[in-house]
């Protein structure tokens, strides 16, 4: 079993700088890249996931990101050379994270530019403690202003536990506020059935997946309640949910 920090754990002087921190992971195998995006997420970072090195040539161009954890082996290009081109335009840290063992390619990713190298099989916890160490030591920079709601079509009041849905607020159980606010939170992303439930539910391990598809009807038809021609949440089959990312 993979222990995991919780965001309760780690110092309140570096809590902020997680929620602030956007990490791009540039990683073609599925498995590995969801490791490291609910070990990110569970201690606070905004995490997106690119599978080829053009995936995050154009993310890089269209958004603001703090740290990239980026895999040597890639379908479309080398880690090495994609690290060179972006040190020729910007200082993103950067973290290998290969199976490439060897001195010499650990000193090649680190003289041409990276701020770490981990070695496959590796420890999420042990990636968390180095993407925290390597953004203390990234110079800090006035993060761009963030919009009052990640989602043009609703808005959320954190302090109240209220989501409201073209201006109208909805009446949602606890878990069908977590769930729409994680599917907020993230427009565009896939989440499966399994990682709702582990970011979601208190006790995933004594619910069934069933109960996640139980939550999405419940949510679709309060949402049609309010505008019947809009169907936000989107279904991925044998995969999992989805929220549009424009109505």
């Amino acid at each position: 079993m993979i222990y995991l920090d919780t965001l309760d754990s780690i110092p309140a002087s570096l809590q902020s700088a997680a929620m602030d921190s956007s990490i791009l992971i540039v990683e073609d195998e599925a498995g590995i890249a969801e490791n490291i995006t609910y070990a990110l997420n569970t201690e606070g970072y905004g995490v997106s996931w690119c599978t080829t090195v053009d995936e995050a040539r154009n993310h890089i161009e269209r958004n603001p990101i703090q740290l990239m954890v980026l895999d040597v082996g890639l379908p479309d290009g080398n880690g090495f050379d994609f690290c060179r081109e972006l040190r020729r335009q910007s200082k993103i840290p950067i973290i290998f994270l290969t199976a490439r063992s060897s001195e010499i390619d650990r000193v090649v990713g680190l003289e041409i530019g990276a701020d770490d190298y981990m070695v496959k099989p590796f420890s999420p916890r042990e990636l968390c403690a180095r993407v925290r160490a390597v953004l203390r030591r990234t110079p800090t920079q006035s993060p761009a202003p963030k919009p009052d709601t990640p989602h043009p079509g609703f808005s959320i009041d954190a302090k109240r536990l209220r989501i409201s849905f073209q201006g109208t607020p909805l009446d949602l159980s606890r878990y069908e506020y977590r769930l729409l606010e994680l599917l907020i939170s993230h427009p565009g992303r896939v989440f499966t059935r399994d990682q709702l439930m582990e970011q979601v539910w208190e006790e995933p391990g004594s619910s069934l997946d069933r109960t996640v598809d139980t939550h999405i009807k419940t949510l679709r038809a309060k949402l049609r309640s309010i505008a019947a021609d809009e169907d936000p949440i989107q279904t991925h089959r044998g995969i999992g949910y989805s929220l549009k990312e424009s109505l």
